[in-house]
């Protein structure tokens, strides 16, 4: 089933924002909930939906635990992912024993069970990240581009199948790197500039994002999409969605707004359309 990015994906992400900034939501006794928890490089996000794939909750840390699709910090990102667990307990009363997970294309999707297995969860699915989303939308024929905090992934589309996906060691952490040499300030400060000041630094990145251009751009040779579906929360930066426009003219470009929850919202939602008991 094909979602339009309008009436179905838009509200759900923009409602992730608002739950991610303190907005609360209410839910009755009882009522079934699924839980997806994305590992990134930048951050860990824990998100709750409904059965109709709507976020009731959205957990976030900004978090230096996963570097190039590897979990370096192994307790730190444990850790996080149990506070995100007692967090969401006393929102709604109950413990969360399940949830669904992702790994970045071409890396071991174990490191990602590890992490949840290691905080008390059982793993009811792990999907790679680009396809999590491609499954989500229903595509047809169509590139998703996850351009996370280390990596950026693509999962090529055809007739409704994942025909092809990589990885490529490029993301927003290479940002933060080029723009720390620019401003000529720490990495860690580079990451706060980086989602303050979009606007002001986008002259300094664009190289990387032209980079990343070029990888998707080999990825893609030899299959035939018509639409490039933009994900992550590096895709956030102004400029993005007008420099692919120009690289890939005969492709419809889609970013959605709060592109960083398009991830997460998949992976929480992958269950539902299965028939898969819910989380909680």
């Amino acid at each position: 089933m094909t979602r339009t990015a309008q009436e179905w994906l838009h509200p759900r992400l923009l409602r992730a924002a608002e739950l991610q900034q303190g907005s609360a939501a209410s839910i009755e006794t009882g009522q079934p909930l699924w839980l997806g928890i994305d590992l990134g490089t930048c951050d860990v996000v824990s998100m709750v939906v409904d059965a109709d794939a709507v976020p009731v909750a959205v957990c976030l840390d900004w978090a230096d635990v996963v570097r190039d699709g590897v979990v370096w910090d192994f307790f730190g990102a444990v850790n996080i992912v149990r506070q995100h667990l007692n967090t969401l307990e006393a929102q709604f009363g109950r413990r969360f024993e399940c949830a669904a997970t992702s790994f970045p294309p071409g890396t071991d999707p174990r490191i990602s069970i590890n992490v949840l297995e290691a905080a008390g969860l059982t793993v009811t699915k792990v999907l790679d990240e680009p396809t999590a989303v491609a499954d989500m939308m229903g595509l047809t024929r169509a590139a998703v581009v996850d351009i996370g905090g280390g990596t950026t992934g693509i999962a090529v589309v055809a007739q409704g199948k994942v025909v092809y996906s990589g990885d490529e060691a490029t993301g927003g952490h290479h940002i933060s790197l080029t723009l720390a040499g620019n401003q000529r300030i720490s990495l860690e400060d580079a990451e706060q500039v980086k989602r303050d000041r979009g606007a002001d630094i986008w002259p300094a990145v664009r190289p990387v994002y032209e980079k990343m251009a070029d990888i998707v751009e080999q990825h893609l040779q030899g299959h035939r999409v018509d639409e490039l579906w933009l994900a992550g929360g590096s895709c956030m930066q102004p400029g993005v969605k007008a420099l692919f426009e120009q690289r890939f003219p005969q492709h419809q470009i889609h970013l959605p707004p709060q592109s960083i929850f398009m991830t997460p919202l998949a992976i929480a939602a992958c269950g539902i359309s299965e028939g898969e008991a819910c989380h909680a």
